[in-house]
């Protein structure tokens, strides 16, 4: 017998993810769609009335940007208008995901084009009209600019949704321990750390060599405030370290005594500055304007290359300069082609973009004395993960309610769907 229950935290059950930028995105796209075809007009006009063929191309090939942006805006103003259709059985969150794939697409036939245009003129020289061309590509570069500013900020490439996931690290140390101490006793040395990494802060006790082993019913830490609160943490055995069972409550300022097997050591832990982590980054990230901005990006670098190329043609007459920035630019704009469709293509096929997360469920339902017959985290938006787990339990006590408040505990998770198997012992 199985017991269901469905539940989304902090969205609803409306199952809106869309990230917590989405309107400003949405915005600063259309902006630059704006910005786009006025200049695409002004050149295709201008080029007509002055009878500049290279001005006329220039246009035209603004208007293929300004259609690559449309691509993003109607994504966004698709997804916010349609959030509550309950059609979209996980909400509209990843129509920029499908987006920003479609742009890699589109990003990767342009660097095709480029790269064929570029390899042609080195077998086939076409002269280059230095007056027309150079001043095109400044006012290109100029527009690419003006684009990229009003695309800038934290939106192209890092979290989206800081209120859906943040996550700190304490300390400079590097990866995703914060402040460390080093503990040297008679059954050798210990690092003691205090862990966030997409959950709430832990205290982790490892050995410093592989040969030496901690029991965790052996081991326990007793932190005191400055007010003289205190609290007992208890430990649960990982993988070739322990880890508490209970988190650790902010502000990480205290005195904590660490109960050993040979003795109690005294630490004092302060309280540090706060760093993102990579991997909440990447789960709140928003793909839909980071495609935008890699294609403005990208036609700047195209632009920057073009410049110095035709300007290299004109003072030593080394016409091949042009062409072969034109491959340069195709590289690199292949290269961050394929990373965005790398990325995006993952989360459409619900890979979990962020590993611990399911680590972490897991350790919390086990540290009950329950089995995780089955579990699935994956994105549904910028800064919204979903997770379905299967529990095997010996208390026939426990419903999914139970574990619906204990998995809360994990920012970002937005929605959960919990199936509850008893055993044998619990009927």
């Amino acid at each position: 017998m199985s017991d269901f229950e469905d539940s989304a935290f902090g969205a609803g059950h409306d199952h809106i993810f869309l990230g917590a930028a989405h309107e400003d995105n949405e915005r600063r796209t259309w902006m630059v769609i704006a910005l786009c075809s006025a200049m695409m007009v002004i050149e295709i006009v201008g080029g007509g009335l002055f009878g500049s063929l290279a001005l006329v191309a220039d246009g035209l090939h603004m208007s293929t940007h300004a259609g690559a942006m449309l691509i993003a805006a109607l994504a966004y103003t698709y997804a916010r208008r349609h959030a509550a259709d309950r059609r979209f059985v996980f909400g509209t969150g990843k129509l920029g995901d499908l987006a920003g794939f479609t742009s890699a697409i589109v990003l990767a036939m342009i660097a095709l084009l480029i790269a064929y245009e570029a390899i042609s003129r080195f077998f086939s020289p076409v002269p280059i009209h230095f007056s027309q061309a150079i001043p095109i590509a400044a006012l290109g570069l100029l527009v690419n600019l003006a684009s990229v500013w009003l695309l800038s900020g934290d939106h192209h490439g890092h979290s989206h949704g800081h209120s859906h996931g943040h996550n700190h690290s304490h300390g400079h140390e590097q990866g995703h321990e914060g402040e460390t101490h080093r503990i040297v006793g008679s059954a050798g040395a210990f690092v003691l750390s205090v862990f966030e990494d997409g959950v709430p802060p832990v205290f982790r006790i490892a050995p410093e060599t592989a040969s030496m082993t901690l029991q965790a019913n052996a081991v326990s830490v007793t932190t005191i405030r400055p007010d003289g609160a205190r609290q007992v943490f208890m430990f649960a055995d990982r993988d070739g370290y322990l880890e508490s069972k209970e988190d650790i409550p902010e502000p990480h300022a205290f005195r904590a005594i660490v109960h050993l097997p040979d003795g109690e050591y005294q630490i004092e832990f302060e309280e540090h500055e706060h760093d993102h982590d990579d991997a909440q980054a990447a789960a709140n990230r928003d793909h839909n304007i980071r495609s935008a901005y890699v294609h403005v990006i990208a036609d700047a670098a195209v632009s920057v290359l073009a410049i110095i190329g035709l300007l290299l043609a004109r003072a030593f007459g080394w016409v091949w300069m042009d062409p072969l920035a034109g491959v340069i630019g195709a590289l690199v704009i292949a290269n961050w082609s394929w990373g965005l469709m790398r990325d995006t293509g993952g989360i459409l096929l619900d890979m979990n973009p962020d590993k611990r997360m399911a680590e972490h469920v897991r350790h919390v339902i086990e540290d009950n004395g329950d089995a995780v017959l089955d579990l699935h985290v994956w994105r549904v938006g910028p800064g919204h993960m979903s997770a379905i787990v299967s529990v095997a339990t010996d208390d026939a006590q426990r419903s999914p309610s139970f574990y619906r408040t204990a998995i809360k505990r994990f920012k970002g998770l937005s929605h959960v769907t919990v199936e509850v198997n008893p055993t044998l012992a619990a009927r």
